[in-house]
């Protein structure tokens, strides 16, 4: 798994929710969630009803996503398609 893609911001953004931003704004759910490294927007997983990390990525178009799951190392560049990891916790 421990791949490396050339679109991983020089530093990454601390998270700015402990949940989804969107999900915390309109009282919905997630399964699980994931961390923007390029601005700290925590959004839901491809598995939520809201699929806010993926949209996020398709507005943004900001490519590297950390697991933001207690436990979880690993990552995903949208652009190359691709798993990397590990990360240090994002929690």
């Amino acid at each position: 798994m421990a791949q490396k893609c050339s679109h991983m911001p020089a530093s990454s953004k601390p998270p700015k929710t402990d949940g989804c931003e969107e999900c915390l704004a309109s009282s919905g759910r997630w399964v699980h969630l994931r961390l923007c490294l390029s601005c700290g927007h925590v959004g839901c997983c491809d598995n939520s009803p809201g699929r806010h990390a993926t949209k996020h990525f398709q507005t943004t178009a900001h490519p590297v996503i950390q697991s933001f799951e207690p436990g979880e190392d690993w990552g995903w560049c949208y652009v190359d398609n691709t798993m990397l990891g590990p990360f240090p916790p994002a929690r």
